[in-house]
């Protein structure tokens, strides 16, 4: 707004409150706003305060926009800088807001609406942590529309905390388990999938980059040889941070995948694993469900929680147990958790491709009662980290020898 606006203070008849008045600077439209009161004294200290409002461009009518313009803006607009992760995510959260609530305008999304919208979603049976990341995604939305002037302000949302870690790690024994499993999952392919499970396990490589990990030097997420030691080489648009980095790799993690592939077979993906019939790359997806039908077929239960569902009987929803079993994360889960022993929390935030500090802290540096017994009695809680029944081909986690100190230990194993 210009600082050339000028708020006067008008009567438009004697029973009704004063009216603020002023010229858009755009288009040039006379704009008449009540003042709510009838006292001349108190109508002009108003117009004081809007006049600076409108001057310093923090005032904002109450929206027109339709919420399926403004949902069509965000994705034409905002979209393309956002992740398809996040995209997908923002769509998931904006049809949850229509098949309950689907509001015509944009500002009629206000405190009270957004409660409700929570309320309904809680009723449906929808997860404390499945409700806070809709309800975060639409507030990332809103402050966008804000930020160009759609909204005066975003609506207040109570968004539930987000809690620890959702699912346990991998313990050594149920790790074995998991690739003795395998075979009866995958008859076919079974070696490429034990060899990528082995990847999870000591890489640490999140579901969409251990499926992107390539050799080539030109691939958004690669294996670089380039430096002294070798490492991950990280595009912007291949990871959350949305930056160029060149990262650590374990020593474990690049025998597995060297001794595993001849020198001439290093181009293209690191874990190849493509359908049975189309030969073509198993999308993630569909590999998280892989992984996690192997962890059911080897029994490693993670986390066990209580969901509610409707009953076919009565119709009512009714708590259920559900159990976890072992998937993709909780294999990332187990190899923060493993090294977090053997290193400074820097060096593991360094290991997970955290960008903040505050994500390792929480997640990883922490011991429960049973691990400060294990390490008490001289039983450390990854005695057994890798494969000792099946395919010796592919090494597993090395453990420090006693006498090695953990500052060795980094300058061994990690960039």
């Amino acid at each position: 707004m210009s600082e050339e606006i000028t708020v006067s203070v008008n009567s438009y008849g004697s029973n009704r409150p004063l009216s603020l008045v002023y010229f858009d600077p755009v288009s040039g439209r006379k704009i008449a706003k009540s003042s709510g009161t009838r006292d001349w004294r108190e109508a002009e200290r108003l117009a004081g305060e809007l006049e600076k409002e409108l001057r310093a461009g923090r005032y904002a009518p109450a929206s027109k926009l339709t919420w399926a313009d403004f949902r069509k803006r965000y994705e034409a607009e905002k979209g393309p800088g956002l992740s398809p992760k996040t995209m997908a995510a923002f769509r998931t959260a904006a049809n949850h807001l229509e098949a309950v609530l689907n509001p015509d305008r944009l500002c009629k999304l206000t405190a009270a609406v957004l409660s409700r919208f929570s309320a309904k979603l809680r009723e449906g049976g929808m997860s404390e942590v499945t409700l806070g990341s809709t309800l975060r995604h639409l507030r990332a939305a809103l402050s966008w529309g804000v930020s160009i002037g759609l909204l005066p302000a975003v609506p207040k949302m109570v968004i539930p905390k987000a809690g620890g870690a959702r699912a346990r790690a991998v313990a050594g024994e149920e790790f074995d388990r998991m690739i003795a499993a395998v075979p009866k999952v995958r008859p076919t392919d079974s070696e490429a999938w034990i060899f990528y499970l082995q990847g999870l396990h000591l890489g640490g490589l999140r579901l969409e980059e251990s499926l992107i990990l390539s050799w080539d030097e030109d691939a958004p997420f690669g294996v670089d040889l380039t430096g002294r030691r070798p490492a991950f080489r990280i595009a912007a648009k291949a990871q959350k941070a949305r930056r160029d980095e060149r990262l650590p790799m374990t020593e474990d993690f690049f025998r597995l995948i060297t001794e595993a592939t001849p020198e001439a077979e290093r181009h293209g993906r690191v874990f190849k694993l493509d359908g049975l019939l189309t030969r073509c790359p198993i999308t993630p997806k569909r590999v998280c469900r892989m992984v996690a039908k192997i962890g059911k077929a080897g029994g490693v239960v993670v986390a066990s929680t209580e969901r509610r569902r409707k009953d076919k009987a009565t119709g009512k929803l009714v708590p259920v147990a559900v159990k976890k079993f072992a998937s993709c994360h909780d294999l990332r889960r187990s190899f923060g958790t493993r090294w977090a022993r053997r290193v400074m929390p820097a060096v593991l935030q360094r290991l997970m491709r955290h960008s903040n500090i505050a994500t390792t802290m929480k997640f990883y540096v922490t011991m429960d009662a049973d691990s400060v017994a294990d390490e008490l009695w001289g039983k450390g809680w990854g005695e057994k980290s890798g494969n000792t029944s099946c395919n010796n081909a592919h090494p597993t986690t090395t453990t420090a020898p006693a006498d090695e100190s953990t500052e060795a230990v980094e300058a061994k194993e990690v960039v």
